[in-house]
């Protein structure tokens, strides 16, 4: 038996004295869940691919999930984010944010906090170039007509 159930969130709730974000949610049913058990906020993670080799990527399951959550929290998005492309498609396919994890601790440990802020800043530059080539001049013109999605 897991020690991990959806009642679980109940029980931690009330000692979360701040927003609740759920992290390694891949389907849209589970962000309905983390919704009803008082959730603030989804984080759609596959951990890096480090907990399923076979699981789907999170670009492939964020639409359903956004669709499903029609707005009610934030849905940010994480796991295999290196360039400012890949934030601008996770961005058209609504995500609210992108988490940035391994590649800025590639950064960190390379230079410390300068080269951590370091590969933020090229992230970003590459985002703006990203968006430029899309002709986004904003990120409110961002959404899903900005890129062709055709997962199995």
């Amino acid at each position: 038996r897991l020690w991990y159930e959806w009642r679980y969130l109940d029980q931690i709730r009330p000692l979360i004295h701040g927003p609740m974000l759920v992290k390694g949610i891949l389907t849209a049913e589970d962000a309905l869940l983390c919704i009803e058990h008082g959730a603030q906020g989804i984080i759609v993670s596959n951990h890096g691919g480090r907990s399923l080799d076979y699981g789907p990527a999170t670009l492939e399951v964020l639409p359903e999930i956004v669709d499903a959550v029609k707005g009610r929290v934030p849905v940010l998005v994480d796991s295999g984010f290196r360039r400012g492309a890949d934030v601008f498609k996770a961005l058209a396919l609504g995500a609210t944010a992108v988490c940035l994890g391994r590649a800025t601790r590639w950064g960190l440990a390379a230079f410390g906090v300068p080269g951590a802020q370091r590969v933020i800043e090229m992230i970003q530059a590459e985002l703006v170039a990203a968006m430029a080539a899309a002709g986004r001049p904003s990120l409110a013109d961002v959404n899903r007509s900005a890129v062709t999605v055709r997962f199995p």
